[in-house]
């Protein structure tokens, strides 16, 4: 079927074709097969998409639990770092380099998760950082 025979014997479906399509071409932000295919494609996948939505903050849970958990991972070395210190077992600088890119990323997490329980460690840190300062003006690690 060619565009004369839409306008002149297609009647309103053709034309309602037409117009819509020149709608689409025309330079306005008017994109009616657009809207159309979109409004189809939410009714045909809605449950689909209410799923995976669903899904995907069932996953976002497991994400946030499972950086929590990483980040106790960290305080855990540091905590038992401070505790070595606090013992006066002797470290070796390559040991504190390993202690404060622990301590790095633990005070990045803490910063970007207000909502998380940095008390435990912020004295521990201290100390690491400050016994690392004296190590390093005495050049006396192990």
């Amino acid at each position: 079927m060619t565009i004369t025979e839409l306008l002149s014997g297609g009647g309103i479906i053709g034309t309602a074709a037409l117009l819509l399509t020149l709608i689409q071409i025309a330079p306005i932000k008017l994109n009616p097969w657009t809207a159309i295919g979109k409004a189809v494609g939410h009714a045909v996948n809605g449950d689909v998409m209410e799923k995976l939505e669903e899904t995907r903050k069932i996953l976002d849970n497991h994400i946030k639990t499972d950086d929590a958990r990483n980040a106790d991972l960290h305080r855990t070395k540091i905590l038992q770092f401070n505790n070595e210190l606090l013992r006066d077992i002797p470290h070796t600088r390559e040991e504190f380099i390993e202690v404060l890119s622990e301590i790095d990323f633990y005070e990045k997490y803490c910063k970007n998760n207000p909502d998380y329980k940095n008390n435990r460690a912020t004295h521990a840190v201290a100390n690491i950082k400050r016994v690392y300062d004296d190590r390093m003006m005495k050049r006396d690690f192990l």
